[in-house]
Protein backbone atom coordinates (compact mmCIF):
# COMPACT_ATOMS: atom_id res chain seq x y z
CA UNK A 1 0.00 0.00 0.00
CA UNK A 2 1.28 3.45 -0.89
CA UNK A 3 1.89 5.91 1.92
CA UNK A 4 2.56 9.61 2.35
CA UNK A 5 4.60 11.65 4.79
CA UNK A 6 2.92 14.25 6.95
CA UNK A 7 5.21 16.95 5.61
CA UNK A 8 3.89 16.18 2.11
CA UNK A 9 0.17 15.95 2.84
CA UNK A 10 -0.23 18.58 5.58
CA UNK A 11 0.48 22.23 6.18
CA UNK A 12 2.45 22.38 9.41
CA UNK A 13 1.37 25.48 11.31
CA UNK A 14 3.58 25.13 14.38
CA UNK A 15 5.15 28.54 13.81
CA UNK A 16 1.79 30.18 14.52
CA UNK A 17 1.44 28.68 18.01
CA UNK A 18 1.73 30.97 21.01
CA UNK A 19 1.98 29.64 24.59
CA UNK A 20 0.42 31.74 27.36
CA UNK A 21 1.28 31.16 30.99
CA UNK A 22 -1.68 30.65 33.30
CA UNK A 23 -1.15 34.00 35.02
CA UNK A 24 -1.18 35.85 31.68
CA UNK A 25 -4.36 34.30 30.29
CA UNK A 26 -7.57 36.31 30.16
CA UNK A 27 -10.65 34.16 30.50
CA UNK A 28 -12.92 34.04 27.46
CA UNK A 29 -14.92 31.84 25.10
CA UNK A 30 -12.16 30.33 22.95
CA UNK A 31 -10.63 26.93 23.80
CA UNK A 32 -6.93 26.94 24.64
CA UNK A 33 -5.47 23.60 23.52
CA UNK A 34 -2.41 21.68 24.66
CA UNK A 35 -0.97 18.22 24.04
CA UNK A 36 -4.01 16.27 25.19
CA UNK A 37 -6.98 18.58 24.77
CA UNK A 38 -8.49 21.75 26.20
CA UNK A 39 -6.37 23.35 28.92
CA UNK A 40 -8.36 26.54 29.42
CA UNK A 41 -10.57 29.13 27.72
CA UNK A 42 -9.16 32.49 26.62
CA UNK A 43 -10.44 35.76 25.17
CA UNK A 44 -8.77 35.53 21.75
CA UNK A 45 -7.91 33.02 19.03
CA UNK A 46 -5.09 32.39 16.56
CA UNK A 47 -6.65 29.59 14.47
CA UNK A 48 -10.04 29.31 12.79
CA UNK A 49 -9.96 26.15 10.71
CA UNK A 50 -10.44 22.37 10.57
CA UNK A 51 -7.24 21.06 12.14
CA UNK A 52 -5.61 18.06 13.75
CA UNK A 53 -3.48 18.61 16.85
CA UNK A 54 -0.73 16.05 17.46
CA UNK A 55 1.04 15.93 20.82
CA UNK A 56 4.59 17.25 20.75
CA UNK A 57 5.52 16.66 24.38
CA UNK A 58 3.58 15.39 27.36
CA UNK A 59 1.37 13.30 25.08
CA UNK A 60 -0.09 9.85 25.66
CA UNK A 61 2.74 8.21 23.74
CA UNK A 62 2.51 4.42 23.83
CA UNK A 63 -1.04 4.31 25.21
CA UNK A 64 -3.55 1.96 23.60
CA UNK A 65 -6.54 3.78 25.07
CA UNK A 66 -5.62 7.48 25.10
CA UNK A 67 -4.93 9.13 21.72
CA UNK A 68 -1.98 11.33 20.84
CA UNK A 69 -3.94 13.31 18.23
CA UNK A 70 -7.33 14.97 18.21
CA UNK A 71 -9.54 17.04 15.93
CA UNK A 72 -10.38 20.73 16.48
CA UNK A 73 -12.72 22.98 14.57
CA UNK A 74 -13.27 26.74 14.51
CA UNK A 75 -11.73 29.54 16.54
CA UNK A 76 -9.12 28.40 19.08
CA UNK A 77 -5.70 29.01 20.61
CA UNK A 78 -2.96 26.33 20.64
CA UNK A 79 0.12 26.28 22.86
CA UNK A 80 3.51 24.87 21.92
CA UNK A 81 2.87 21.37 23.29
CA UNK A 82 0.87 20.25 20.23
CA UNK A 83 1.81 20.20 16.56
CA UNK A 84 -0.79 21.92 14.38
CA UNK A 85 -1.66 20.11 11.14
CA UNK A 86 -3.92 21.34 8.36
CA UNK A 87 -4.63 18.73 5.66
CA UNK A 88 -3.86 19.73 2.10
CA UNK A 89 -6.31 19.23 -0.76
CA UNK A 90 -7.23 15.58 -1.20
CA UNK A 91 -6.80 14.68 2.48
CA UNK A 92 -9.85 14.42 4.73
CA UNK A 93 -9.29 15.95 8.16
CA UNK A 94 -11.06 13.11 9.98
CA UNK A 95 -9.05 10.51 8.07
CA UNK A 96 -5.87 12.31 9.09
CA UNK A 97 -6.96 12.37 12.73
CA UNK A 98 -7.91 8.69 12.85
CA UNK A 99 -4.62 7.78 11.18
CA UNK A 100 -2.66 9.54 13.93
CA UNK A 101 -4.68 8.95 17.10
CA UNK A 102 -2.87 5.75 18.09
CA UNK A 103 0.20 6.04 15.89
CA UNK A 104 3.14 3.98 17.13
CA UNK A 105 5.81 6.60 17.75
CA UNK A 106 8.20 4.15 19.38
CA UNK A 107 11.71 5.07 18.27
CA UNK A 108 10.55 8.53 17.17
CA UNK A 109 10.10 10.24 20.53
CA UNK A 110 13.00 11.21 22.76
CA UNK A 111 13.47 12.35 26.34
CA UNK A 112 13.80 10.29 29.50
CA UNK A 113 11.34 11.99 31.84
CA UNK A 114 9.12 13.89 29.39
CA UNK A 115 8.98 12.33 25.94
CA UNK A 116 8.93 14.64 22.96
CA UNK A 117 7.94 14.17 19.34
CA UNK A 118 10.04 16.76 17.55
CA UNK A 119 8.83 18.46 14.42
CA UNK A 120 11.61 16.81 12.44
CA UNK A 121 10.39 13.36 13.52
CA UNK A 122 6.74 14.30 13.04
CA UNK A 123 7.38 15.37 9.44
CA UNK A 124 8.57 11.84 8.63
CA UNK A 125 5.49 10.09 10.01
CA UNK A 126 3.59 8.26 7.30
CA UNK A 127 -0.09 7.46 6.80
CA UNK A 128 -1.75 5.21 4.20
CA UNK A 129 -2.38 6.92 0.88
CA UNK A 130 -6.01 6.55 -0.19
CA UNK A 131 -8.32 8.29 -2.62
CA UNK A 132 -10.60 10.88 -1.04
CA UNK A 133 -13.62 8.61 -1.57
CA UNK A 134 -11.83 5.75 0.19
CA UNK A 135 -10.84 8.04 3.05
CA UNK A 136 -14.44 9.15 3.56
CA UNK A 137 -15.66 5.55 3.42
CA UNK A 138 -13.14 4.55 6.11
CA UNK A 139 -14.11 7.54 8.26
CA UNK A 140 -17.81 6.67 7.99
CA UNK A 141 -17.14 3.07 9.06
CA UNK A 142 -15.10 4.21 12.06
CA UNK A 143 -17.80 6.68 13.08
CA UNK A 144 -20.44 3.95 12.91
CA UNK A 145 -18.30 1.70 15.10
CA UNK A 146 -17.77 4.57 17.55
CA UNK A 147 -21.53 5.11 17.62
CA UNK A 148 -22.12 1.46 18.52
CA UNK A 149 -19.44 1.63 21.22
CA UNK A 150 -20.91 4.83 22.68
CA UNK A 151 -24.39 3.32 22.71
CA UNK A 152 -23.15 0.18 24.46
CA UNK A 153 -21.18 2.26 26.96
CA UNK A 154 -24.33 4.19 27.80
CA UNK A 155 -26.22 0.93 28.30
CA UNK A 156 -23.52 -0.30 30.70
CA UNK A 157 -23.63 2.98 32.61
CA UNK A 158 -27.40 2.65 32.95
CA UNK A 159 -26.99 -0.88 34.30
CA UNK A 160 -24.49 0.41 36.87
CA UNK A 161 -26.98 3.08 37.89
CA UNK A 162 -29.64 0.39 38.24
CA UNK A 163 -27.44 -1.51 40.70
CA UNK A 164 -26.80 1.66 42.69
CA UNK A 165 -30.51 2.50 42.73
CA UNK A 166 -31.39 -0.96 44.00
CA UNK A 167 -28.76 -0.62 46.72
CA UNK A 168 -30.34 2.61 47.95
CA UNK A 169 -33.83 1.11 47.69
CA UNK A 170 -32.85 -1.81 49.94
CA UNK A 171 -30.43 -0.14 52.33
CA UNK A 172 -31.21 3.57 52.16
CA UNK A 173 -28.55 6.24 52.33
CA UNK A 174 -25.86 4.51 54.37
CA UNK A 175 -24.01 7.80 54.75
CA UNK A 176 -26.70 8.90 57.22
CA UNK A 177 -28.05 5.40 57.95
CA UNK A 178 -31.63 6.56 57.40
CA UNK A 179 -32.93 3.00 57.86
CA UNK A 180 -31.32 2.76 61.28
CA UNK A 181 -29.33 -0.40 60.64
CA UNK A 182 -27.11 -1.71 63.38
CA UNK A 183 -23.52 -0.60 62.85
CA UNK A 184 -20.06 -1.25 64.23
CA UNK A 185 -16.58 0.15 63.59
CA UNK A 186 -15.20 -1.52 60.48
CA UNK A 187 -12.06 -2.44 62.40
CA UNK A 188 -14.16 -4.70 64.62
CA UNK A 189 -15.72 -6.42 61.62
CA UNK A 190 -12.54 -7.31 59.74
CA UNK A 191 -8.76 -7.07 59.84
CA UNK A 192 -7.51 -3.98 58.01
CA UNK A 193 -3.89 -3.74 56.89
CA UNK A 194 -2.02 -1.42 54.58
CA UNK A 195 0.06 -2.52 51.63
CA UNK A 196 3.75 -1.92 51.20
CA UNK A 197 5.97 -1.25 48.21
CA UNK A 198 9.51 -2.66 47.98
CA UNK A 199 11.87 0.07 46.80
CA UNK A 200 13.40 0.44 44.37
CA UNK A 201 10.76 -1.84 42.86
CA UNK A 202 12.96 -2.70 39.87
CA UNK A 203 15.22 -4.73 42.17
CA UNK A 204 12.32 -6.95 43.24
CA UNK A 205 10.53 -7.63 39.95
CA UNK A 206 10.76 -10.89 38.01
CA UNK A 207 9.66 -13.45 40.58
CA UNK A 208 6.51 -15.52 40.93
CA UNK A 209 4.61 -13.55 43.61
CA UNK A 210 1.73 -11.49 42.13
CA UNK A 211 2.39 -7.76 42.59
CA UNK A 212 -0.97 -5.97 42.86
CA UNK A 213 -0.87 -2.33 41.75
CA UNK A 214 -3.78 0.07 41.39
CA UNK A 215 -3.51 -0.16 37.60
CA UNK A 216 -4.13 -3.91 37.67
CA UNK A 217 -7.62 -3.33 39.03
CA UNK A 218 -8.76 -0.39 36.90
CA UNK A 219 -8.68 -2.00 33.45
CA UNK A 220 -12.15 -3.58 33.66
CA UNK A 221 -15.34 -3.27 35.65
CA UNK A 222 -15.39 -6.73 37.26
CA UNK A 223 -15.38 -6.64 41.07
CA UNK A 224 -12.91 -9.54 40.99
CA UNK A 225 -9.20 -9.21 40.25
CA UNK A 226 -7.86 -12.38 38.64
CA UNK A 227 -4.30 -11.52 37.63
CA UNK A 228 -1.49 -8.97 37.75
CA UNK A 229 0.84 -7.61 35.11
CA UNK A 230 3.95 -7.98 37.26
CA UNK A 231 5.36 -10.36 39.87
CA UNK A 232 7.99 -9.86 42.55
CA UNK A 233 10.61 -12.15 44.04
CA UNK A 234 10.27 -13.82 47.44
CA UNK A 235 12.51 -11.22 49.10
CA UNK A 236 9.97 -8.56 48.15
CA UNK A 237 7.33 -10.11 50.42
CA UNK A 238 9.25 -8.89 53.47
CA UNK A 239 8.94 -5.30 52.25
CA UNK A 240 5.32 -5.55 51.14
CA UNK A 241 2.09 -7.07 52.45
CA UNK A 242 1.05 -10.56 51.39
CA UNK A 243 -2.74 -10.93 51.40
CA UNK A 244 -4.84 -14.03 50.95
CA UNK A 245 -7.14 -15.14 48.19
CA UNK A 246 -10.60 -13.69 48.78
CA UNK A 247 -9.36 -10.53 50.48
CA UNK A 248 -11.09 -7.27 49.70
CA UNK A 249 -8.63 -4.57 48.64
CA UNK A 250 -9.49 -0.88 48.80
CA UNK A 251 -7.58 2.00 47.17
CA UNK A 252 -6.79 4.45 49.93
CA UNK A 253 -5.27 7.43 48.15
CA UNK A 254 -5.20 9.63 45.08
CA UNK A 255 -7.73 9.71 42.29
CA UNK A 256 -8.55 6.02 42.80
CA UNK A 257 -9.50 6.44 46.47
CA UNK A 258 -12.57 4.32 47.27
CA UNK A 259 -11.97 1.86 44.44
CA UNK A 260 -12.37 -1.75 45.64
CA UNK A 261 -11.81 -5.27 44.31
CA UNK A 262 -11.87 -8.85 45.60
CA UNK A 263 -8.71 -10.79 44.73
CA UNK A 264 -8.89 -14.41 43.59
CA UNK A 265 -5.27 -15.31 44.44
CA UNK A 266 -2.62 -14.73 47.09
CA UNK A 267 -0.46 -11.71 46.32
CA UNK A 268 1.41 -8.66 47.60
CA UNK A 269 -0.32 -5.29 47.57
CA UNK A 270 1.11 -1.89 46.67
CA UNK A 271 1.11 0.77 49.41
CA UNK A 272 -1.83 2.45 47.68
CA UNK A 273 -4.08 -0.39 48.88
CA UNK A 274 -5.70 -1.33 52.16
CA UNK A 275 -6.69 -4.98 52.55
CA UNK A 276 -9.68 -6.26 54.51
CA UNK A 277 -9.43 -9.87 55.64
CA UNK A 278 -11.22 -12.18 58.07
CA UNK A 279 -14.50 -10.39 57.39
CA UNK A 280 -17.24 -10.96 59.97
CA UNK A 281 -19.82 -13.53 58.84
CA UNK A 282 -22.54 -10.91 59.29
CA UNK A 283 -21.11 -9.06 56.29
CA UNK A 284 -21.00 -10.51 52.80
CA UNK A 285 -17.79 -9.24 51.22
CA UNK A 286 -19.57 -8.36 47.96
CA UNK A 287 -22.06 -6.27 49.91
CA UNK A 288 -19.19 -4.65 51.80
CA UNK A 289 -17.45 -3.81 48.54
CA UNK A 290 -20.59 -2.20 47.12
CA UNK A 291 -21.21 -0.36 50.39
CA UNK A 292 -17.69 1.08 50.39
CA UNK A 293 -18.09 2.16 46.78
CA UNK A 294 -21.25 4.03 47.76
CA UNK A 295 -19.20 6.01 50.27
CA UNK A 296 -16.42 7.23 47.98
CA UNK A 297 -17.32 10.92 48.30
CA UNK A 298 -17.57 10.58 52.07
CA UNK A 299 -14.12 9.02 52.25
CA UNK A 300 -12.67 11.78 50.08
CA UNK A 301 -14.22 14.38 52.36
CA UNK A 302 -12.75 12.91 55.56
CA UNK A 303 -9.30 12.12 54.16
CA UNK A 304 -6.53 14.23 55.74
CA UNK A 305 -5.69 17.34 53.73
CA UNK A 306 -2.70 17.11 51.42
CA UNK A 307 -1.70 17.07 47.79
CA UNK A 308 -3.79 13.89 47.43
CA UNK A 309 -6.52 12.44 49.65
CA UNK A 310 -5.13 9.59 51.74
CA UNK A 311 -6.99 7.28 54.12
CA UNK A 312 -4.95 5.54 56.80
CA UNK A 313 -5.91 2.34 58.59
CA UNK A 314 -7.02 4.24 61.71
CA UNK A 315 -9.64 6.18 59.75
CA UNK A 316 -10.98 3.04 58.09
CA UNK A 317 -11.02 1.05 61.32
CA UNK A 318 -13.13 3.78 62.94
CA UNK A 319 -15.58 4.01 60.02
CA UNK A 320 -19.06 2.98 61.15
CA UNK A 321 -20.15 0.14 58.86
CA UNK A 322 -23.86 -0.65 58.70
CA UNK A 323 -24.88 -4.30 59.11
CA UNK A 324 -28.22 -5.01 57.40
CA UNK A 325 -29.68 -8.53 57.69
CA UNK A 326 -27.53 -11.00 55.77
CA UNK A 327 -30.61 -12.19 53.82
CA UNK A 328 -31.12 -8.65 52.51
CA UNK A 329 -27.45 -8.37 51.60
CA UNK A 330 -27.71 -11.59 49.59
CA UNK A 331 -30.89 -10.41 47.89
CA UNK A 332 -28.98 -7.39 46.66
CA UNK A 333 -26.00 -9.50 45.59
CA UNK A 334 -28.22 -11.82 43.55
CA UNK A 335 -29.84 -8.80 41.89
CA UNK A 336 -26.42 -7.31 41.07
CA UNK A 337 -25.28 -10.65 39.59
CA UNK A 338 -28.28 -10.79 37.27
CA UNK A 339 -27.75 -7.22 36.11
CA UNK A 340 -24.04 -7.89 35.58
CA UNK A 341 -24.90 -10.87 33.38
CA UNK A 342 -26.77 -8.46 31.11
CA UNK A 343 -23.50 -6.63 30.51
CA UNK A 344 -21.97 -9.57 28.67
CA UNK A 345 -24.96 -10.46 26.50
Amino acid sequence: MDSMKLEDCCEILDSQRVPITGSDRTSGDYPYYGANGIQDYVDDFIFDDELVLLAEDGGNFGSKTRPIAYRVSGKCWVNNHAHVLKPKAGLDVDYLCYSLMFYDVGGMVNGATRQKLTQAAMRQMIIPKRSLDEQIEIVNIIKKVQGVIASRKEELEQLDLLIKARFVELFGDININDKNWKYEPLGELCTIVRGGSPRPIEQFLGGDVPWIKIGDATDGDSIYLNSTKEHIIQEGIKKSRLVKEGSLIFANCGVSLGFARIITFDGCIHDGWLAMEDIDERLDKVFLLQALNQMTEHFRAIAPAGTQPNLNTAIMKAYKQVIPPIELQREFINFAKQVTKSKVV
